[in-house]
């Protein structure tokens, strides 16, 4: 009986040890170190808040202000896509757009982020923003972290997109933005 209770503790010291070692997260005083976590947040909404009308058709229809924190020191790129899952007709996409700058910590209103962008739902390869035809919509806003800049062609649709960062992607980030029309 002793034999086998030093065997189950050996065996539990030994699956204890593989755990703390095999855990790509590196640990202080027990806790998980979360400080380069990929955050995506805005100045002009909250997450899962109501974003402004001039963020879309009812407004000035230019993109929001983006800001970009805890990026992967491994980070050689970012990818954005703005798509609305509520739509009626499926998916709809709002804005794509990668091979951003790894050291990119901020987008500003109105303006594209450097690097490529994609076609979207709109026919554009501009942001398009929030109007739906009825009651309130999420807007997804989600950033990527890769590993690489992406081999795409410029005005490539969200699929090629995605199929491109397989394999590629270190982090991810998403905000979430409500609106619903007032008419």
């Amino acid at each position: 009986m002793k034999g086998l209770l030093s065997v189950a503790i050996i065996a539990v010291v030994i699956i204890t040890l593989v755990i703390i070692f095999a855990n790509p997260t590196p640990l202080h005083n027990g806790v998980a170190n979360t400080m380069n976590t990929l955050t995506l947040k805005s100045s002009a909404f909250e997450h899962n808040g109501e974003m402004p009308s001039q963020y879309t058709c009812d407004g000035e229809n230019i993109s929001p202000p983006l800001e970009i924190s805890g990026a992967p020191e491994e980070t050689e790129s970012f990818a954005l896509i703005v798509d609305d899952p509520d739509a009626p007709g499926g998916v709809w996409d709002h804005w794509l757009a990668w091979n951003i700058p790894e050291d990119t910590a901020v987008i500003e209103e109105g303006v594209a982020p450097p690097g490529k962008a994609g076609t979207n739902s709109f026919g554009k390869t501009s942001y398009g923003g929030p109007c739906p035809p009825s009651g309130t919509h999420r807007y997804f806003f989600k950033l990527y972290a890769l590993d690489s800049k992406l081999d795409i062609h410029s005005e490539s649709p969200k699929n090629v997109l995605e199929g491109a960062m397989k394999g590629h992607i270190l982090e991810q980030a998403k905000l979430v933005g409500l609106y619903r029309r007032s008419n």
